[in-house]
């Protein structure tokens, strides 16, 4: 039970040691009913000590993790303000009400509205994680959800409502209060998991089937067809209607039986998703008009439109139950809403953004209670019950991608862990295979893998668009991330579940250590992996592009060429474009699907576990279907090199004959002197230069100082940092 502290004017609610809600409202009203952002206010047994007029203080209220003093009157800096006994400041360990030192410069961020347009980096909006150890969340102007109306309504301008967030570098303990104060992420549907397609195109249905056909006859899978705003009516519309970029109504022209061709894909395995820009409501031209307009008391003479108000019962009404409802019992499973009509008007109408998100999610909840997603854009606070986040339309370039991998991560800080972006980029820039391949692989290693590009007869991300090598790596990494489909959806029910993100920054796991804030790229993707995608072009001189990574301290293997490293150390990772830095520790379990081609909506019958020995470890396997969970768990014992599974399956999920295969991956000093080899043969340098470098570095008296002194010599930086990493992972091989 928490503990609440009342006065005539304030109220102070003791939520758990770490965490408080501060109000302050002239009328002495109090507010209890949920907002957009937080829906739960008691849920811990609080340890608090409250001290009433003592030494000058009307309040004073002490836990382990702070103590706060309020004064008496209006709230202000000087009359409301607490020591945080969990700071990580230097100096300054006091929090002042409606001062900037408590989300200032030391906030980690968390996230923003959209990526659109954005060609690089972008500001980004507070989170509640600062490595200060304390922020300040403010939801005075969150409206108010009346849940037995269905209604939200704003609050009074001059009520104060917030939350002093006192964790210090317990991240992650404050990411799963902060669920447990503003509710869980949903658990996310399979099928999401796998590969997306979408693109702004003019397809035909039969274009259409043809690109399916050819992915299918590549066996690169694909779980998800998004279809474009094309799909519906625009060229034929009056102009007296206005623009057409709103429309319900299918394109006969493109698609002259869409009912057989939803039908096709579904036989296809694929999931469907409708791209909608909803703002221009329901007008008459449209399939749907005469029953909004019966439904609504339109007047149909004038075609009077059914204006977009979702604030509207009735409107809310007829557009889910007449227009959205019988598009989905002709087979669509999800919507994209790609709002862009900005915000409210007014600070007394809530964002339609939010309204969409929130009652779009609510009916296909509803509706299909085990598969339901939308894809959308960031609405505020409290999105994250709303998953997917659609990130928008980016620039085409090197520098948009060298962003997300960061604006993803830091998401987290918010609460907002199921980012899908425009993989490969979305316009402009310039069509660049090298480019497209790193996006990609980053994409596999975020939490939805969309391609996705503009209509431009350039911007295409069809893998066979491109030169044969960048084919075949793409090739290789879309069936890769089909194989991880089994770790995505147990990191995806930890993040249900736990609150933990599946894609999260490395202070989360190493919070004392500078080098975890400072490699803002790199993170760790799932319970396993830690990820330092490559987001610039190669360099002419090693043929190949690298990463700054670090790794913290523990044993170190890469997870695609299995070489060894030693942790606690920085260094600079190169790879050509068929590998990406991904590390695993000693001890990890790995379970794919290697049967990539599947139904990804059936749980595999063959199971790979990829051991990495070193160290006793265990790793539970969670997978659902239908909202029923199966945990599978693999204990690895080092010493005998034998690996135990216990099966927990209450609902019989699991296929009967299920086959889980060994494979126990062997360090082997020959494999970095390979490694070494391959990379000076594609050095630009001479061959005399390559020769003695390949001699000293596989010699049996190889020494790790010598070797370092021999690439001193080189000029070229990239050359020389290229050969120092391998020199440094040689160090971790054992004779």
């Amino acid at each position: 039970m928490n503990k609440i502290i009342k006065g005539d004017t304030y109220r102070f609610t003791v939520i758990t040691d770490s965490l408080i809600r501060i109000e302050q409202d002239n009328s002495g009203i109090f507010e209890d009913h949920p907002t957009t952002a937080v829906l739960h206010r008691n849920f811990k047994k609080v340890n608090a000590e409250i001290l009433k007029n003592h030494n000058n203080h009307i309040v004073e209220i002490i836990t382990d993790a702070f103590h706060l003093y309020y004064d008496g009157g209006t709230f202000a800096p000087d009359t409301l303000y607490a020591d945080i006994k969990v700071s990580q400041a230097l100096h300054v360990s006091r929090w002042h009400f409606g001062t900037e030192n408590a989300e200032g410069t030391n906030n980690l961020k968390g996230t923003a509205r959209t990526l659109d347009r954005a060609d690089g980096e972008i500001p980004l909006e507070n989170g509640i994680m600062s490595k200060d150890g304390y922020s300040y969340f403010d939801d005075s102007s969150s409206f108010i959800y009346d849940k037995k109306n269905d209604k939200y309504y704003p609050r009074s301008n001059d009520s104060v409502d917030g939350y002093l967030f006192t964790y210090g570098h317990a991240y992650q303990e404050e990411l799963q209060d902060f669920y447990e104060l503003t509710g869980k992420t949903p658990l996310i549907p399979r099928f999401a998991l796998g590969n997306w397609w979408s693109r702004y195109h003019p397809y035909t249905q039969e274009e259409y089937k043809k690109l399916v056909e050819t992915f299918e006859q590549k066996k690169i899978p694909i779980s998800v067809s998004v279809i474009d705003t094309d799909w519906h009516r625009e060229d034929d519309v009056p102009a007296k209607y206005g623009s057409p970029w709103t429309g319900f109504t299918w394109n006969k022209n493109l698609f002259p039986d869409h009912i057989k061709f939803l039908s096709w894909l579904h036989q296809h395995n694929k999931h469907i998703g409708l791209n909608i820009h909803p703002a221009d409501g329901i007008r008459a031209f449209e399939d749907q008009y005469p029953v909004v307009a019966k439904d609504m008391n339109l007047d149909t003479e004038s075609e009077e439109p059914a204006a977009f108000d979702l604030e509207n019962k009735q409107f809310r009404g007829a557009y889910f139950k007449d227009v959205l409802h019988p598009l989905e019992n002709e087979g669509i499973d999800f919507w994209w809403i790609d709002w862009q009509q900005g915000y409210s008007l007014s600070d007394k109408k809530l964002d339609p953004l939010w309204l969409l998100n929130h009652y779009q999610f609510e009916d296909i909840a509803k509706r299909k209670p085990d598969e339901a997603i939308i894809l959308s854009r960031y609405a505020g606070v409290g999105s994250h019950r709303y998953p997917l986040g659609f990130s928008g339309d980016t620039v085409i370039s090197w520098k948009s991608l060298a962003f997300q991998p960061y604006f993803t991560s830091t998401a987290s800080n918010i609460g907002y862990t199921w980012w899908s972006h425009d993989i490969g980029g979305h316009m402009m820039g310039e069509s660049d295979g090298e480019l497209t391949t790193r996006w990609l692989q980053f994409g596999v290693f975020s939490p939805i893998t969309r391609l996705h590009s503009s209509n431009n007869l350039f911007s295409g991300k069809e893998p066979w668009n491109f030169r044969m090598d960048y084919e075949k790596y793409q090739e290789k990494f879309l069936r890769l991330r089909s194989k991880l489909v089994p770790y995505i959806d147990t990191a995806n029910y930890q993040t249900h579940e736990n609150g933990i993100p599946i894609v999260k920054p490395l202070y989360y796991d190493y919070p004392e250590s500078d080098e975890a804030y400072e490699n803002k790229n790199e993170y760790l993707f799932g319970s396993e992996m830690l990820v330092s995608p490559v987001t610039r072009p190669h360099d002419k001189a090693t043929q190949e592009a690298y990463s700054t990574t670090w790794l913290p301290k523990g044993e170190w293997v890469d997870y695609f060429n299995h070489l060894l490293y030693k942790g606690d150390t920085t260094i600079k990772t190169y790879r050509d474009c068929s590998q990406l830095p991904v590390f695993v520790k000693k001890g990890s379990l790995i379970v794919t699907n290697p049967d990539y081609m599947e139904d990804i909506d059936k749980l595999p019958e063959t199971l790979d576990v990829e051991i990495f020995p070193g160290k006793n470890s265990s790793y539970c396997l969670v997978e659902h279907i239908k909202n029923k969970v199966a945990k599978t768990t693999f204990e690895w014992n080092n010493q005998t090199r034998i690996l135990t599974i216990n099966v927990d399956d209450p609902t019989d999920i699991i296929p009967e004959n299920r086959q889980i295969h060994q494979k126990i991956i062997n360090y082997q000093k020959s494999d970095v002197i390979k490694e070494a080899y391959r990379r000076l043969q594609t050095a630009q340098t001479s061959f005399e230069l390559k020769q003695k470098l390949y001699l000293a570095f596989s010699s049996d008296k190889y020494q790790y100082a010598n070797f370092i002194n021999m690439l001193n010599n080189i000029n070229d930086e990239n050359l020389r940092n290229s050969l120092s990493e391998l020199a440094y992972s040689r160090e971790a091989y054992h004779e």
